[in-house]
């Protein structure tokens, strides 16, 4: 019984994780350590396990950001949430594909402390105020006014994508195919005149430390990455985090995953990331849930 309750919402306890923290191994530790304390705990006594193991999950993660704060201010250069590989059948719900999507997480990164586990909870899993309360230490008024500012915040800042799964994958798999050929002419093509590309190195891999604009500018720098390491590589079309997106290999080594955000037919923003210690995630799909 009391395995079968946590197994149960195993995946979306990692999702809530996931969104929070944008860290897929940092979420499994969270999943772990929650684990440790559900098995503690006198389960008669709990009378909605799920509500429960969230509100344990959240404490947790609120936990494990505040000791990550300081590593990502210190980030060398543009942070990007870790991808994970997901199956296509994430996209069927729609609200859940939007809320782990690349373009997401990396707008809850920039909300204070405690908003993106209140905008979590509250705008992707519609969990009750109070207990959100619960789950944060603080009142049911003051969740409220988190949720109101960190609802502002996250509208302002994220790109609305209002494309069908067949066009985006249309629209990836031309831009794949542009990147394998490094043609300026075609790459500038599937992209808007006003496109941004965000990359994350980490320190660890060759990426632009601030984000480039301009459609000229940004495939300039595509093609030229594609001539430094066209010797083997390999532009494979992929899901990450509910979407269609690309995962770019060179002598079978994943060196970069690649999420675009579509709008009208062109891509508007790039997303890339190549710190070698975010790409652990792209052989095995994870199971995300709400």
């Amino acid at each position: 019984m009391t395995e079968n309750a946590f197994v149960a919402h195993r995946s979306l306890l990692f999702t809530v994780a996931y969104e929070m923290l944008g860290s897929a191994a940092d979420a499994e530790d969270v999943v772990q350590e929650s684990w440790l304390r559900w098995v503690d705990v006198d389960h008669s006594q709990v009378r909605d396990p799920r509500a429960y193991l969230v509100r344990v999950v959240t404490r947790q993660a609120l936990n494990r950001l505040r000791s990550l704060s300081r590593s990502r201010e210190e980030y060398v250069g543009e942070w990007l949430p870790e991808p994970v590989l997901t199956s296509p059948d994430v996209a069927d719900d729609v609200e859940l594909a939007e809320s782990v999507s690349i373009a997401m997480l990396t707008v809850l990164e920039t909300l204070g402390p405690t908003e993106p586990a209140v905008f979590v909870l509250r705008e992707v899993f519609e969990m009750p105020y109070d207990e959100i309360a619960g789950a944060v230490g603080k009142s049911a008024t003051a969740v409220r006014q988190i949720a109101r500012r960190a609802r502002e915040h996250v509208a302002a800042r994220r790109p609305r994508v209002q494309v069908s799964r067949s066009e985006q994958q249309a629209v990836v798999e031309r831009f794949l195919a542009s990147l394998r050929t490094g043609r300026l002419q075609e790459l500038m093509e599937v992209m808007a005149p006003d496109v941004v590309l965000i990359a994350d190195g980490g320190g660890l891999a060759a990426a632009a430390l601030a984000p480039i604009h301009g459609v000229e500018q940004v495939a300039k720098v595509l093609a030229r990455a594609n001539r430094v390491e066209a010797t083997a590589l390999d532009a494979t079309a992929v899901w990450l985090n509910g979407a269609p997106a690309g995962r770019i290999e060179i002598d079978g080594e994943s060196v970069t995953a690649l999420s675009l955000v579509v709008e009208n037919g062109q891509v508007t923003r790039v997303y890339l990331v190549r710190n070698p210690r975010k790409l652990t995630r792209l052989d095995a799909s994870v199971e995300l849930a709400r």
